[in-house]
């Protein structure tokens, strides 16, 4: 929101014609602002349950779900043309945990792209982190750098390929993402 879009829209703005109220009293006030935090919870849950239930229990799961589905709707080609290489992940339930819940390999080197639950062997370069560190990774709150020299995040393989690995390169992995790349999928 910025000043000029406002200017731009001032007659919406002063518009009360539609979904106006005009309470009398501060009973009629409260009962307007609760029905509208009502809907707000409401949108809020719909958006909550349609983030797909994930058979591992696991967070990263669903991340790497919506990120197959975001490969597969063919959105990949930016992604393809910075990477160029195929990367593994093998996802941990906890710190200290010798074999992983969950690998998948992301082939950012052909075509659009795809992503698939396997063994990484053979990528380019094989991340493995907790499912926590991966969540927060993706979701911004965890610098990959910062990951690696924590030790939160390993890497085997070609540096130089790992370190085109951004969170940036998929959509965040909101509610609202992961609905709308998995769709029916899951």
């Amino acid at each position: 929101m910025t000043v000029e879009s406002i200017a731009a829209d001032w007659a919406k703005v002063g518009d009360f014609s539609t979904g106006a109220t005009f309470p009398e009293s501060n009973q009629e006030m409260m009962e307007v602002i609760m029905n509208n935090v009502e809907k707000a919870k409401e949108a809020e849950a719909a958006a909550a349950a349609a983030v797909p239930v994930n058979k591992s229990g696991l967070t990263s799961e669903g991340i790497f779900a919506m990120m197959g589905a975001y490969l597969d709707g063919g959105n990949g080609a930016d992604a393809v043309g910075k990477v160029k290489a195929v990367l593994g992940f093998n996802i941990l339930k906890k710190k200290g945990d010798k074999k992983p819940a969950l690998s998948y390999k992301i082939d950012l080197k052909n075509g659009n792209g795809s992503l698939r639950q396997e063994d990484p062997k053979g990528a380019d370069a094989i991340f493995t982190m907790t499912d926590a560190d991966f969540d927060s990774l993706c979701n911004g709150k965890l610098n990959p750098q910062v990951a690696f020299m924590q030790g939160k995040m390993k890497i085997k393989g070609n540096m130089a390929a790992a370190t085109k690995f951004t969170p940036e390169l998929f959509p965040p992995p909101t509610p609202e993402n992961i609905a709308k790349y998995q769709g029916a999928k899951l």
